[in-house]
């Protein structure tokens, strides 16, 4: 039997976001860390455990923040490692391998110089090298053949695509903190240039600088912080990494459905029982790849679905309301779960979901995670 809801989030922080040249990723991290903590009403004294993700050097950071934890670790530097660090935190408390955990991700890609894509660029792992000598080297460029094949196979259309870009930027328009804030028009959109057809400017995330952290500890011990705990009720995780199709031709539908399976059960909650959606948005597609393989509706049907608005704060399912990775900043996936445990908090002022007693954080990639946080336990 699975003990539900025996891990809380208890702390987040983050930085501000943009082109920070005065920072280095230890700097960003240190931080939202001293954020975090502070927000959890804790010490630094109080971390036994420590995952970095995107800062270079785990001593490091030890060294500067002057942690000895007992449990330390560092993982690499790709968006779907936000979840996978969670996921390792809960049961790493579950196991009392450490009682307070502390993840802390630094980004100094902006004012670093990072470009996805072009020659020296081999798209993280390699996975996509087949196509490599054809000048498929980014993210963007796959995705964009994902998108042009779920228009040739379903019917989406390109304005799709400029309805989950432009719903994410009139979230942002109500986060003091995203970098872009300036409402447009699906015209705009339209008019906006291509990067990699069919994908527009906006329909890619942004780069920026900026550090983000959570600390995590058990349930027992959350309820005497400075914040009401918000529970880790459900997480899974499933894979797409053994087959040489990349990209895949199900759009990481199966591992989807399989992580949000594990998720759900382990929650005790269905879909509809979700309060707000943050869904790892590196790029609009993705949104809608999403949305069928974590079975918010069904196979190729995700066009229709955000064209009716659900996915507006005041829709069914109210998604990435601090802007996302499109608005706010592309911050791999950490920010949105700061996002999400706000939302059930209730403290994320004008663009707070009402009654919001769930959320649910979904990244579709080679490695799929699905969590779901509750403002109750069980």
């Amino acid at each position: 039997m699975v003990d539900r809801a025996s891990v809380a989030v208890v702390g987040v922080g983050h930085t501000r976001y943009g082109n920070l040249p005065e920072y280095d990723a230890y700097d960003l991290g240190v931080l939202a860390l001293k954020q975090a903590v502070a927000d959890a009403g804790l010490t630094f004294t109080d971390l036994d455990g420590l995952i970095v993700n995107r800062i270079p050097d785990y001593q490091r950071f030890c060294e500067i923040a002057g942690l000895d934890p007992a449990y330390v670790s560092i993982t690499p530097g790709q968006g779907r490692f936000s979840g996978i660090c969670i996921e390792t935190a809960a049961a790493l408390i579950r196991s009392g391998a450490a009682k307070t955990i502390a993840l802390v991700y630094g980004n100094n890609g902006r004012s670093s110089g990072d470009r996805y894509g072009g020659a020296r660029d081999t798209y993280g792992s390699g996975g996509g090298g087949l196509w490599f000598p054809y000048g498929m080297t980014s993210p963007g460029a796959f995705h964009a053949l994902m998108a042009r094949r779920h228009m040739a196979l379903y019917g989406t259309k390109n304005e799709h695509f400029g309805v989950v870009a432009k719903t994410f930027r009139d979230h942002a328009a109500l986060n003091p903190v995203a970098v872009m804030r300036t409402p447009y028009t699906l015209a705009d959109y339209q008019d906006s240039r291509y990067i990699c057809e069919p994908l527009h400017l906006f329909d890619y995330c942004l780069i920026n600088d900026g550090g983000v952290a959570l600390i995590l500890t058990s349930t027992a011990r959350a309820r005497d912080l400075a914040q009401p705990p918000v529970y880790l009720r459900g997480y899974g995780m499933a894979t797409a990494l053994s087959d040489s199709t990349f990209p895949p031709d199900d759009f990481w539908r199966a591992p989807a459905k399989e992580a949000a399976a594990k998720s759900f059960r382990m929650a005790g909650l269905v879909h509809d029982d979700i309060s707000t959606l943050m869904i790892y948005d590196n790029f609009t597609p993705t949104v809608l790849f999403s949305l069928e393989g974590f079975g918010y509706c069904g196979v190729g049907e995700s066009g229709a679905f955000v064209a009716e608005g659900h996915l507006a704060i005041g829709g069914r399912y109210p998604s990435n309301t601090s802007g996302g990775h499109l608005s706010e900043s592309y911050m791999q996936g950490w920010a949105l779960n700061v996002e999400a445990v706000q939302q059930v908090r209730g403290a994320c002022g004008a663009r707070q979901v009402e009654n919001c007693h769930f959320a649910h954080y979904m990244a579709a990639a080679p490695v799929v995670t699905s969590i779901i946080y509750g403002r109750e336990q069980s």
